[in-house]
């Protein structure tokens, strides 16, 4: 970056270039370097006025430098120019003159930009659950490698490092070739990030893409998900148009990765809260089974010339507490302290997976072959279908509704790993909907509408136990499906943050 200023209003002679940037590059355009306050003193090598800090100045004397920009740069890079890069100081080298074929160099400055604090712990965090993270900057290599080195994202000894100019010069082909061992872009601008998006987005990955500034824009409108700086981002009102935060898909309030751990773990709570939700939903109202026991009870009764074991009031309240209170407060679980370690999942996979599906007919099967079992008990007695049949196998329904909610919480954990009380709103809801069920049964004006009749405390218990299988079951295959995937390596997809 340069800048000229005028002492005198359009007088050429007046001109002074002021100019910052990497070190090395800045060192390219110089002829000559600062030395004292005031004098400008010239050596054959603008570099010696970076590492030789001790060496007297002896003014006066005017010398240019040699045109051997090459010994210049390697020269820099033995003095305390890595001492700086290592200590995460970025290092913009400062130069001026009235001419910018001919400038003199006047310092570096070193500028302390360390991590935040609880990055380290985020990002192995988000590593951890299958999401690869990059580190791209504008540094030097050596302060890349050493921050990419201190938050866990570069291992020396496993991952690459790739310049700039080095993806410049490859071609999209090649860059994929490469693309999953480097882990560390350095002297990186915003063109190179559009072009690591498009290599990763070619071999199908899920790309997430930081930026702040409107040059980040192009980057963050073409990654899967853009994700702009809240505090530090440009948008409309400062600077431009089409800015970053306009282009990005989410805007993190604080600047901070953590966060980004924080919004991973909560997406991946809305999509497993959905996913049990849908799982309770379809397993009792799926439509080839929409009150299926129900239906089978009045399809039986009907060519057997019996009565109705369920009336239209039964099948109604039916319907209603299973897509009522504890439906809902499925979809409000808390989120999972372990839910981030859980491998992204594949977009271009349904919902409806074929282990869901068989976990959904199973419930069903349990659910109607136990009410449908519990209503021939009862009617094989004496032949006849009486109050007290239909309230059992009524009642024996709504428990199985119940159990098989509670089993729903969770796809992969017990309920006592992640807590019978922890949701407050299922609690709330699943103890309403038990004592309105008790209300239908025992109270006097609700037993002439749902024509009921009070059941004995060995009937409940017997019941209460027989509806538990559902839960009994579910809580099993649970138990076995961690069992194997302790024994089975599953290959997981790879997202790009």
């Amino acid at each position: 970056m340069a800048v000229c200023a005028e002492t005198v209003p359009g007088d050429v002679g007046s001109r002074t270039f002021f100019v910052k940037g990497a070190v090395d590059r800045v060192l390219e355009k110089c002829e000559y370097y600062l030395r004292g306050l005031n004098e400008r003193d010239c050596r054959r090598n603008p570099s010696d006025a970076i590492g030789r800090r001790d060496e007297k100045s002896d003014h006066g004397r005017s010398e240019k430098c040699r045109p051997d920009r090459t010994e210049s740069r390697q020269s820099v890079g033995k003095y305390d120019l890595n001492f700086l890069n290592r200590s995460f100081f970025p290092v913009l080298g400062l130069a001026r003159g009235t001419s910018l074929s001919s400038l003199v160099f006047v310092g570096c400055v070193g500028m302390l930009d360390p991590p935040r604090p609880g990055a380290d712990e985020a990002i192995a965090a988000v590593k951890s659950s299958g999401v690869d993270v990059k580190l791209i900057t504008g540094d030097s290599m050596e302060t890349a490698q050493s921050i990419g080195n201190r938050l866990g994202i570069y291992n020396p000894s496993t991952d690459t490092c790739l310049s700039g100019h080095e993806v410049d010069r490859m071609s999209d082909s090649e860059l994929e070739l490469v693309i999953r061992s480097v882990t560390v872009f350095y002297r990186a601008s915003p063109r190179h990030k559009l072009k690591i998006i498009k290599a990763l987005q070619n071999m199908g990955e899920v790309v997430a893409m930081t930026g702040d500034g409107v040059n980040d824009a192009a980057a963050l409108k073409k990654a899967d998900i853009g994700v702009a700086m809240g505090k530090c981002g440009t948008d409309v009102c400062k600077i431009n148009q089409f800015s970053s935060q306009e282009a990005a898909d989410m805007i993190l309030c604080d600047d901070d990765f953590s966060t980004l751990k924080e919004a991973i773990e909560e997406g991946k709570g809305i999509y497993h809260n959905i996913t049990n939700f849908v799982r309770f939903q379809l397993s009792t109202l799926f439509p080839p089974f929409r009150s299926v026991a129900a239906l089978s009870l009045i399809a039986a009764s009907t060519i057997f010339h019996f009565e109705n074991p369920l009336n239209a009031m039964q099948i109604l309240w039916i319907n209603i507490i299973m897509d009522g209170p504890p439906a809902q407060s499925l979809g409000v679980e808390p989120v999972d302290a372990d839910i981030i370690r859980l491998p992204p999942r594949n977009t271009r996979t349904a919902m409806l997976s074929r282990k869901l599906v068989g976990q959904i007919l199973s419930s069903a099967a349990i659910i109607v072959a136990g009410t449908l079992w519990v209503f021939y008990k009862e009617m094989s007695a004496d032949n006849e279908i009486t109050p007290r049949d239909t309230t059992m196998t009524f009642t024996c329904f709504v428990l199985f509704d119940m159990w098989n909610a509670l089993s729903c919480r969770s796809a992969t954990k017990a309920i006592w790993e992640i807590g019978l009380l922890r949701n407050r709103a299922f609690c709330l809801s699943v103890s309403g909907s038990l004592i309105c069920q008790l209300a239908v049964i025992y109270w006097t004006p609700l037993q002439h509408i749902f024509q009921t009749e009070a059941l004995t405390l060995f009937d409940l218990i017997f019941l209460t136990a027989l509806s538990s299988t559902v839960f009994i079951f579910n809580e099993a295959r649970k138990w076995y499906d961690r069992r194997s995937a302790n024994f089975v390596h599953h290959p997981q997809s790879v997202n790009h943050l």
